[in-house]
């Protein structure tokens, strides 16, 4: 999870920095496409992993 944490801050930083320079059109559309893409990425994760975690809450409160 800290990995995913510093890959998605490392994202941001990157993007801030890029959006302060002089290409900030075809910046935009770059960005937007990678926000897109990891936006469809987190759903397929979500609508995969989903059942198994859910599963997984329902055994250990079962358990509790």
């Amino acid at each position: 999870m800290n990995a995913f944490i510093a890959t998605i801050s490392s994202v941001f930083h990157t993007a801030k920095v890029r959006l302060n320079s002089d290409e900030k059109g075809a910046t935009m559309v770059e960005y937007g496409i990678m926000v897109a893409f990891i936006a469809v990425l987190v759903m397929a994760a979500v609508i995969i992993l989903g059942p198994q975690i859910a599963g997984l809450f329902t055994s250990v409160s079962n358990a509790i």
